[in-house]
């Protein structure tokens, strides 16, 4: 195999991941279900549903707290599912430093 067809293939590669990661969609949550947060392979927030019980404490760092362990959580998946996608389209192969 020579060089430009490796690469070729490598951008193939890409653009399909890239294609997998569009129309990715995670769930996340934090506090048992208290805050629930969508976010998309681009790791970009779409939707966050807070559970009207953490309005009544009236905890606003509690709050704060769950949004940010829940997008935390949310970005975690995205970069695991990146990640085994990127396993399925080289083999199983580890990049380092890829992700």
């Amino acid at each position: 195999m020579n060089m430009q067809q490796l690469m070729r293939q490598a951008q193939q590669m890409q653009e399909k991941l890239q294609k997998q990661m569009e129309s990715l969609v995670v769930d996340a949550t934090a506090g048992g279900g208290m805050v629930a947060v969508k976010l998309n392979g681009q790791k970009q927030l779409l939707s966050v549903q807070i559970d009207p019980q953490v309005f009544t404490d009236g905890d606003k760092d509690m709050l704060q707290d769950l949004i940010v362990a829940a997008v935390n959580e949310g970005i975690r998946k995205v970069d695991e599912a990146m990640s085994d996608q990127l396993g399925g389209l080289t083999g199983g192969l580890k990049i380092p430093g890829l992700f």
